[in-house]
């Protein structure tokens, strides 16, 4: 939540896994829950490619961010294909090798972000923003 200052001034929607930490945090939040696993899970990367159709056609966002795992890379697809910006945020706790998401995501994005400058040598072109968490 510490990137709260920035995106409270912006009308937004987020789809994130239906947990307990993320329906309090969420709560007063427009929000419509994934599917996971994701993690090497086809039937659910297919849902969500699907959840990602109607989101994105309904909600019809200028941008789409994330910062992980499974949901992004379904999404990233379905915004690009609409042409809309995608912004994404490499995880906090992988300095040694890229993320497969990261991979998966760096030639889908618009900007992409990096929390240490050390990520920088995984994606061409990324951007330091500091450690968010």
């Amino acid at each position: 939540m510490r990137l709260a200052p920035w995106w409270e001034r912006h009308e937004r929607a987020w789809v994130t896994f239906d947990k307990i930490d993320a329906r309090s945090q969420l709560s007063d939040e427009q929000t419509w829950w994934a599917h996971h696993p994701t993690t090497r899970n086809l039937p659910n990367a297919l849902r969500n490619l699907g959840l990602a159709i109607r989101v994105l056609w309904t909600y019809g966002p200028d941008v789409v961010v994330s910062n992980g795992a499974g949901v992004a890379v379904p999404f990233f697809v379905i915004a690009r294909l609409m042409r809309r910006r995608t912004v994404y945020l490499e995880v906090f706790d992988r300095v040694e090798s890229p993320t497969l998401t990261g991979r998966l995501c760096r030639p889908l994005t618009h900007l992409f972000c990096v929390q240490w400058p050390q990520q920088q040598a995984w994606y061409r072109g990324s951007v330091v923003v500091g450690p968010l968490l």
